[in-house]
């Protein structure tokens, strides 16, 4: 009789004991929150853990990286001193990590630094029909998340907003584990941005306003689809080709003076100087009437503040007092 209470008291022992190892094994995965799926571009992300050895292309892409301290989580970035768009905030926050590639990197690139996730864009690291994409990094062992606003490269998506910035944050924050740090900041960026706008005088006409990135014979600007559209908005203003459905892409000069710009975005980075842009556009005959050429209502953006990153929020309130000095 005792060996049989016995016996029956160590089986419940062990079958308590399964359990609790069960039910510690299944709680911790869920308390890790992993594993995590996050919709990039038109592909759902699946990662098992957060990326130990992440690479991140750009300045705009690495300095989100950085905002949510996810340093210890990288081996480097890529794609900023070959464009000639490195920043002084940017070499103070990355500290000792390297630059893999200095513009867009190949596959044996990452490759060589183990690199385990690699944040991109479409013209941001990534090229339609390319080398290095989703699906020959894939391969490799490399997940790979897109850039929200460079989605409109491969699918149809709504016209470009700060949604699109705000939502890489979060879903960097899922991805790396850092997602109460990643809500936290972009409700930070949204609160700074509408006591901002809340305090705006109000304009009496929406400002046209042209951007020129860069470009003699045709200026390379941003339409529906770039960051730039969304910044101009967000200050009070109207971009006068969001109508052409693109990004970043090249116009003819023609339209640029049939629609009258009142204030024009130059931005700065690359061989050519803001101030070099500002003064072919002085020189040219062919600008004289242009408003904005006509009146000197010129506002410089660095890249990394026109591109989608932590300094979108400076940049609306630099075009907002720009828009409210011209008019």
């Amino acid at each position: 009789m005792t060996a049989n209470i016995n016996t029956n008291i160590k089986r419940a022992l062990l079958l308590t004991s399964t359990a609790l190892t069960v039910f510690l094994h299944t709680g911790l995965a869920s308390a890790s929150g992993y594993p995590v799926t996050v919709q990039s571009c038109d592909r759902q992300v699946t990662l098992d853990q957060a990326p130990k050895a992440a690479v991140s292309n750009d300045v705009n892409l690495t300095e989100m990286m950085l905002a949510l301290g996810l340093q210890d989580h990288m081996v480097g970035f890529t794609g900023v001193s070959g464009w000639k768009t490195l920043d002084p905030t940017l070499r103070n926050g990355i500290g000792e990590l390297p630059e893999l590639s200095p513009k867009y990197p190949s596959k044996e690139v990452l490759l060589g630094a183990d690199a385990d996730f690699y944040f991109a864009g479409w013209n941001y690291g990534m090229r339609v029909g390319g080398g290095v994409t989703p699906d020959t990094l894939a391969p490799l062992g490399i997940k790979v998340y897109e850039l929200t606003e460079s989605c409109i490269h491969i699918m149809d998506k709504p016209k470009v907003s700060m949604d699109d910035m705000y939502n890489d944050l979060l879903n960097l924050g899922r991805i790396f584990g850092k997602e109460e740090q990643a809500q936290a900041l972009v409700k930070s960026y949204q609160q700074d941005l509408a006591n901002f706008q809340a305090n705006l005088t109000p304009l009496k006409t929406t400002p046209k306003v042209f951007v020129y990135d860069s470009g003699e014979e045709q200026p390379f600007t941003s339409g529906r689809y770039g960051m730039p559209t969304a910044l101009i908005e967000a200050a009070g203003g109207k971009n006068i080709v969001d109508d052409v459905p693109k990004s970043w892409t090249q116009i003819g000069w023609e339209a640029v003076i049939d629609r009258s710009p009142e204030v024009i975005v130059i931005v700065n980075y690359g061989d050519v100087t803001a101030e070099q842009k500002i003064n072919f556009l002085r020189s040219n005959p062919a600008f004289e009437n242009i408003p904005a050429v006509k009146n000197n209502h010129f506002v410089v953006l660095e890249y990394v503040e026109a591109t989608p990153g932590p300094r979108n929020i400076k940049a609306i309130k630099r075009l907002a007092e720009a828009f409210r000095t011209a008019l």
